[in-house]
């Protein structure tokens, strides 16, 4: 029986050259691919795949969201963070957000493949190149207590701010998550707040350094 893999990949041309070099597999299948966030949890929860593929920076809702999601959604899906950046940050939130796994865009064809395979395993699979990051984390030789976006903001908060930074005005964000301008309106108060942040160009500045949205997004 082949492994059932989801892509979320917001470069097309990504997309279509891993659905080619997976397929060629034979026990893997690429049943969907996701071009934002929330189409990927969308799909990930109608289509319940074994393995999904996620980059990190992803439109409308990026991918440590879409992982932390997703792990709660479909129990038992195994997913992959999926990269051009090694930074510290991105990999511990993507392996607490429930990622068993995290590779660089660089790397092999033959790597991803070997990740797959270690997750389907149960195995946590680390590109070399990050595998000391995690680490040092571990061993205590980064702060502790240091605050990050993840634990001052609420999931909701996140989603927001990611969609504000994307430029998104109130009303289409209200629309995009189904509820009412004035929740949102209350949600960027209290992230202004929060963050002690209050224009939107310093809420932008604070998401790309946060790895929430990035300047290609």
């Amino acid at each position: 029986m082949s492994l059932r893999i989801l892509l979320a990949d917001d470069h097309k041309i990504m997309i279509e050259g891993l659905r080619a070099l997976l397929e060629k597999q034979p026990d893997m299948e690429v049943v969907a691919d996701a071009e934002d966030g929330q189409t990927a949890v969308q799909v990930a929860q109608k289509l319940k795949p074994d393995v999904a593929i996620v980059d990190i920076t992803l439109p409308a809702l990026n991918g440590i969201e879409v992982t932390r999601i997703i792990s709660v959604l479909v129990p038992g899906i195994k997913v992959i963070g999926f990269s051009m950046h090694s930074s510290r940050r991105y990999v511990i939130e993507m392996l607490k957000a429930g990622a068993l796994g995290y590779i660089l865009k660089e790397c092999a064809f033959e790597e991803l493949v070997q990740a797959i395979r270690a997750v389907v395993a149960n195995r946590t699979y680390l590109s070399p190149k990050i595998a000391d990051i995690v680490i040092k984390e571990y061993v205590g030789l980064f702060p502790k207590t240091e605050f990050s976006v993840y634990s001052i903001l609420t999931s909701r908060e996140r989603q927001v701010l990611q969609l504000l930074a994307e430029g998104k005005t109130t009303k289409k964000i209200a629309s995009r998550l189904y509820v009412s301008t004035k929740t949102i309106e209350t949600h960027r108060q209290r992230i202004m707040e929060k963050l002690n942040l209050y224009t939107v160009a310093e809420l932008t500045k604070y998401a790309i350094r946060e790895g929430l949205t990035s300047l290609e997004t």
